[in-house]
């Protein structure tokens, strides 16, 4: 514990607020010696007594944020992350003022009283204004929950695809928490207790906006002290009758709130010249906040224009959209999307249309370009153009949004129009697959041949760094999903077929097994429908990979029979990745001598061909399943060999790892000073390959061997040493390896064997 720096904050903020010790003692009801002794950086608050220490002290928002931040801090841990997920907030915001009073009084309650509270805000149809709302209000809030909010879109309502997966929502809390995306369990369970654990001491706000039911939300709700506002067109009863939620309904605005939010937007002298005008355009909307913004966004593009005549418009559009009809008497939303359709110019209508044949939640830049064949400058100037007419808006990671009630009269358009909806579908699969494949450059795979040229009209992403590649895949990961499940049409079978090889490294990367086995699983089908042994092996290959993984070991088994079943259908180079992969899936399952038998028949075949590089690779792991079987000279000898043509060829991690697998083997042998060499070894190679994750893991296995040879400063070392690492990543793991380095201390507790 390290208390020096929250001690030094609490005093200056005590100070500011002219208070003596006595005083805040009186108002907070902390005991003037635990003020003290927090003072004088001796202890550090648990969660409810920094609650009544800032209450009492009235901090701003930056001290707050400060005061919380250095109670979490123990000595030698990394800085707390605060996110900050929350979508822009709408400042022409208007009414709700009767739910406004309910969210402020529950927050009120998780700030005075601790607990956690879950409010789920409703409405009865899309567009009524529940994500604007619960975004309004959060950002009123955000300085009350001092640690950061985060903020999630669950598609649980989409027109294509599934709902987001529980499993990947943590995965992307638990990164804007500051966790290492490899150090982000698989599982759900396991990503659920971990996203408990790291927010149990802060006081977070989350937004977990359009649930789909009450299975979806449960895994994510967060430790005590922290408060969820959930959006669903859904009722969500199980969460009032279990969790305690507090459940705030929401209709279409009143005829008061609907001219207040159109007076807002378009200016109030406007609605006082036209009074009748004014509540007739609003009658018209059906009172939706969705189309009374779209109908005020024309209206202040034309100020000169009488209401009158938008009124004459409305009344004159297209048939209704049924799906859109808000009852009887409430008004046309049709005829509302049409009137701003018709103020589009020819190309920006165009544009929109292509857009609406987006299957995914949101859309790209590059992506939206690609989907409608023209170039970026183009597509931002479209995108503009759509967005101050209201028929985007922007997520919280700057991507653009299609409202599903657009969406689905922009998709009516495009049979109207008679757009070449196939040809756009084929860019958008093209840009997917193409920039998928540059992108694995920066996750470590090896291109085995140069990408097949995209189609005309397909953008290009320039990506520089690794970063930059994951970040296009995460933004485009929903799209690859949603795509393979709705573009349905048998002559994009093809693309079914082969999109997603190029994802599997991502998946691989960030854990992403449901997603990976329900992409493969569609692969896989394309595939055998049109009988392609080669195509069948890598879909199946994948999906075996992700469900051993998973544990899913029957239906893992059912894929390698599939893929040895088809080994005499493929050629020497395929018949080797097959067998290597069935290896990987015997291993992961530990069937290690199984997993010995067929890495064996691998490196038989890369042999035969000639293939070094790939006969190497093979060596280290026909190495470390002979030493998972205690087999510890035969795996010495093995990666001797290997080592030679790793290096000839400039493969760092792998020739890293053969080198921490010969230690491994030798430091069970009792050569120790061996295993040290060889460990040292590994890690400067590692070094080079900058990759300070497997440093981490090399140095644990150094420790262990100079502790066996009674160095013990020097395991202390590597252990402290590796936590550096650890902790640069924000592992969890860190905190293990400082255990480890404390018990070599002479006044640290005996262990036993294996207790590290």
């Amino acid at each position: 514990m390290d208390g020096t720096e929250f001690g030094r904050l609490l005093r200056e903020a005590r100070q500011r607020a002219l208070l003596t010790l006595e005083n805040l003692a009186e108002v907070s009801g902390v005991s003037v010696r635990a003020i003290s002794d927090m003072e004088r950086g001796q202890s550090l608050p648990r969660q409810a007594t920094l609650s009544e220490l800032m209450d009492a002290l009235e901090p701003s928002e930056d001290e707050r944020r400060r005061l919380v931040e250095a109670s979490m801090r123990r000595a030698g841990d990394p800085a707390v992350r605060v996110p900050r997920q929350l979508p822009p907030d709408l400042a022409v915001f208007r009414g709700r003022e009767a739910a406004l009073a309910t969210l402020y009084g529950l927050s009120a309650q998780v700030t005075e009283q601790g607990g956690h509270v879950v409010v789920s805000a409703i409405g009865g149809m899309a567009g009524v204004g529940k994500t604007t709302l619960a975004v309004h209000w959060a950002h009123q809030v955000a300085d009350r929950f001092p640690d950061g909010q985060l903020y999630v879109n669950l598609r649980g309502f989409e027109d294509t695809g599934s709902p987001l997966d529980p499993a990947e929502a943590l995965g992307g809390f638990l990164t804007a928490l500051g966790v290492a995306d490899r150090d982000i369990p698989r599982g759900a369970e396991e990503r659920g207790a971990l996203f408990r654990e790291r927010t149990a001491s802060r006081r977070l706000l989350l937004v977990l906006d359009n649930a789909r039911d009450e299975a979806q939300v449960r895994p994510l709700l967060p430790a005590s002290g922290c408060l969820t506002v959930i959006t669903s067109r859904s009722l969500l009863p199980g969460l009032a009758a279990v969790e305690g939620a507090r459940l705030v309904g929401l209709d279409v605005w009143t005829r008061e709130e609907a001219l207040a939010a159109l007076a807002a937007r378009i200016g109030e002298e406007r609605c006082l010249a036209e009074p009748g005008a004014a509540e007739e355009l609003v009658g018209l909307c059906g009172f939706l906040p969705l189309a009374v913004a779209i109908v005020a966004a024309q209206l202040s593009a034309t100020p000169q224009m009488p209401l009158r005549l938008g009124v004459r418009e409305l009344r004159e559009s297209m048939p209704l959209l049924d799906a859109l009809w808000t009852g009887a008497g409430r008004g046309d939303v049709r005829a509302v999307f049409s009137w701003s359709y018709r103020a589009l110019a020819s190309g920006t209508a165009g544009f929109f249309r292509h857009l609406a044949l987006h299957p995914g939640p949101a859309v790209t830049t590059a992506a939206a370009a690609s989907l409608a064949g023209v170039g970026m400058p183009e597509a931002r100037r479209y995108l503009r153009q759509l967005s101050s007419a209201n028929l985007l808006s922007r997520d919280a990671e700057g991507r653009y949004v299609l409202h599903d009630l657009v969406r689905a009269y922009g998709t009516e358009l495009v049979e109207l129009e008679k757009d070449d909806r196939l040809g756009a579908q084929i860019r958008l699969l093209d840009y997917l697959r193409h920039n998928a494949h540059m992108a694995n450059r920066f996750l470590g795979r090896t291109l085995a041949d140069e990408a097949d040229p995209p189609a005309d009209g397909v953008v290009g992403v320039v990506l520089g760094t690794r970063e930059e590649a994951l970040d296009w895949f995460r933004q485009e990961e929903a799209t690859v999903a949603a795509a393979l499940r709705s573009l349905d049409d048998p002559r994009l079978l093809r693309f079914r077929m082969t999109l997603t090889q190029d994802w599997v490294s991502y998946y691989s990367v960030m854990g992403r097994w449901s997603a990976e086995i329900e992409t493969k699983r569609i692969g896989l089908d394309a595939a055998l429908l049109l009988d392609e042994p080669a195509a069948v092996v890598r879909n199946s290959a994948a999906l075996a990979r992700a469900l051993a993984e998973t544990g899913q070991t029957e239906e893992a088994d059912q894929q390698v029979e599939l893929m040895l079943g088809q080994l005499h259908r493929l050629g020497p180079a395929e018949q080797a990745s097959t067998e290597r992969t069935v290896g990987w899936v015997r291993g992961r399952q530990k069937r290690h001598a199984q997993a010995l038998h067929h890495a064996r028949r691998a490196l038989e075949i890369y042999r035969a061909l000639g293939d070094d590089r790939a006969t190497a690779r093979e060596m280290n792991a026909v190495g470390w399943y002979l030493a998972l079987l205690g087999r510890y000279e035969e795996t010495v000898a093995l990666c001797e060999e290997a080592i030679p043509l790793l290096r000839r060829d400039d493969n760092l991690r792998i020739e890293a790892a053969a080198w921490d697998t010969m230690g491994y083997a030798r430091q069970r042998l009792g050569d120790l000073a061996g295993a040290a060499a060889d460990y040292r070894e590994s890690l400067r190679i590692y070094g080079e390959a900058f990759d300070g994750y497997n440093q981490a893991e090399v140095l644990d296995h150094l420790a262990t061997a100079q502790r066996e040879q009674g160095d013990l400063a020097g395991a202390r070392a590597s252990w402290l040493r590796a936590a550096e690492l650890l902790s640069a990543i924000h592992s969890p793991r860190a905190a293990r390896m400082r255990a480890n380095a404390r018990s070599l201390l002479p006044d640290a507790p005996e262990r036993g064997p294996g207790q590290t």
